[in-house]
């Protein structure tokens, strides 16, 4: 079955930078786009950014357009989301998305504080 495990999360201060990751398993992965999407306390879940199934093409939210960067290793059926210059705002849980399966991992706990 479907299976997307991330990690990555943790503490981190303001201005800091973290990579989080996205193990898949299950399915064709270099088949199929992939997201990545975020929940903060007392908020709905949206949407972060979205890369194509060979990762040429890819896509961001405003609120984190030129700070994160989303990329694909289809050799190792992974996905990361690069974040930089991170902000208080962006605590949340970090989901991974299979689109095509409606399928999302357990998520990764975000962190920004002093």
């Amino acid at each position: 079955q479907v299976q997307l495990v991330e990690s990555g999360g943790g503490l981190v201060q303001p201005g800091g930078s973290l990579r989080l990751s996205c193990a898949a398993s299950g399915f064709t992965f270099s088949t199929y786009l992939m997201s990545w999407y975020r929940q903060a306390p007392g908020k709905e879940r949206e949407w972060v950014a979205t890369i194509s199934s060979a990762g040429g093409s890819t896509s961001s939210s405003d609120s984190v357009k030129g700070r994160c960067t989303i990329s694909r290793d289809n050799a190792k059926n992974t996905v990361y989301l690069q974040m930089n210059s991170l902000k208080p705002e962006d605590t949340a849980v970090y989901y991974c998305n299979a689109p095509r399966f409606n399928a999302w991992g357990q998520g990764t706990q975000v962190t920004v504080s002093s």
